[in-house]
């Protein structure tokens, strides 16, 4: 049975292709979206451009048929849903008391659609809670747009474990390569991370990285850094991301995980080690976003610099601890400042505002909160990627200042599911709080 949906403003400035995610189904969209999208369409940030790409499209289905009438939304297939532009309101279908604005207009439209056939199947799609419960309150049939949204409590960690013998932990101890066609049942990931426990005896394991070509599981190639810039891992999750992050054959790597989990401090440390000491990248490009991402700075005083200061802090705070902090087997001097390495070239610290159109080749490349990008906009950071980058994703899906993104739906959680079979990617959950006590407390209970 087809079934018929009506889109709220907020799904179409979320992902301007939506409409091509219905299959045959047919979709309205009520005149006050439309108007809506043209209050954002002159913005230059993300929210903008989706709003003018949505309009050329929509634009380019006219060429189709009439809006009015409705428009096949796949051409040349004779079962494809149809598109409306619904002009009709009623605001005397709702209570009394609800105001005359967009919300409520696209409400009723739902209810508008219910009235003129009631066997007719009515869905609402909303990013907005409130505007959910408003609908459901109504009676009207209501749901967030679930195509790119990820399932949190199902995320990709990483990692899996595996009781076995104990003859195949030391078998793999004594050789730092193990088989695992005796896992066959099990489906694992490229570069995941697999620890195997003794059966009978707890205190017997081992751990490695799956290697998908061979299907075999290889020791960790950290190549004796044990230490890198003072920072020792301090849990087997942060073992697994230090290894990680300084493989050059692994182009992007991401890492979830709550306050004070080491996500930011372990990719700055990884950093620094192989564009100063070692070497095999020309620089250390250190970003976040200047939330929301395309906002420009100007409205804080000072100079540029002194405009980023606020938002850039957390990583500063990072670079200070590695550079001014005690340690031995560090090429560098604990004494020079980031400044020093920011004036040499060697390390440049920026927002994402201006990262469209850019290109960068040769450069270690983290991006810090990245659960406040949407997945265009990830995308958008992955494809400026030249020969010899790799980029670094860290972020708290949980802790999210975007309204259009939850913890399913961010660009983070979205290229982790999305990227979890490649060979060039890899993907750590960091879950032990190793900040502090009192922050590992407070990150667990409040």
């Amino acid at each position: 049975m087809k079934k018929n949906f009506v889109l709220d403003t907020n799904v179409i400035l979320a992902n301007p292709n939506a409409i091509f995610s219905f299959e045959d189904n047919d979709i309205y969209i009520p005149i006050s979206v439309i108007e809506e999208l043209d209050t954002f369409k002159k913005g230059l940030s993300d929210t903008g451009r989706n709003a003018r790409h949505f309009s050329r499209i929509l634009d380019d289905l006219r060429a189709r048929g009439s809006l009015n009438a409705g428009i096949p939304i796949f051409d040349n297939h004779p079962d494809s849903g149809k598109i409306f532009v619904i002009l009709e309101s009623d605001m005397a279908m709702l209570p009394a008391h609800f105001e005359r604005k967009p919300d409520n207009l696209i409400l009723s439209v739902a209810l508008l659609l219910k009235k003129r056939d009631s066997a007719l199947s009515v869905t609402l799609i909303t990013k907005d809670s409130n505007l959910r419960i408003k609908g459901d309150a109504l009676g009207i049939d209501v749901d967030d747009f679930l195509a790119d949204k990820v399932n949190i409590e199902e995320l990709y960690t990483g990692k899996a474990e595996f009781e076995v013998d104990g003859d195949v932990v030391t078998k793999y101890t004594s050789s730092g390569l193990l088989s695992l066609d005796f896992l066959s049942e099990h489906t694992l990931e490229s570069n995941q991370y697999v620890i195997l426990k003794d059966k009978k005896d707890d205190f017997n394991f081992a751990y490695g990285r799956y290697d998908k070509p061979s299907n075999s599981l290889k020791t960790l190639s950290l190549g004796g850094k044990e230490l890198v810039w003072g920072i020792y891992p301090r849990n087997l999750e942060q073992h697994f991301a230090l290894d990680m992050l300084l493989d050059d054959n692994i182009k992007l790597v991401t890492l979830v995980g709550s306050a004070g989990t080491g996500k930011t401090l372990l990719a700055i440390a990884a950093g620094l080690e192989l564009t100063t000491d070692q070497a095999k990248y020309q620089k250390l490009l250190v970003s976040r976003p200047v939330f929301p991402l395309g906002r420009d700075v100007g409205y804080l005083p000072g100079t540029l610099e002194e405009k980023l200061n606020p938002w850039m802090q957390p990583i500063f705070d990072n670079l200070e601890l590695l550079l001014g902090g005690s340690g031995s087997g560090r090429q560098k001097k604990l004494s020079q400042s980031y400044h020093e390495l920011i004036s040499q070239g060697i390390l440049e610290v920026e927002p994402l505002t201006y990262i469209r159109g850019r290109s960068i080749p040769n450069q270690y490349f983290i991006v810090d909160e990245a659960q406040n990008l949407t997945p265009h906009e990830i995308k958008t950071i992955l494809t400026r990627a030249g020969e010899n980058t790799k980029i670094v994703l860290t972020g708290d899906p949980y802790q999210i200042d975007n309204p259009y993104l939850d913890a399913g739906s961010n660009g983070l959680t979205y290229v982790v599911e999305r990227m979890r079979k490649e060979g060039l990617s890899g993907h750590v959950t960091l879950l032990n709080g190793e900040r502090s006590a009192l922050a590992t407390l407070a990150a667990n209970l409040l």
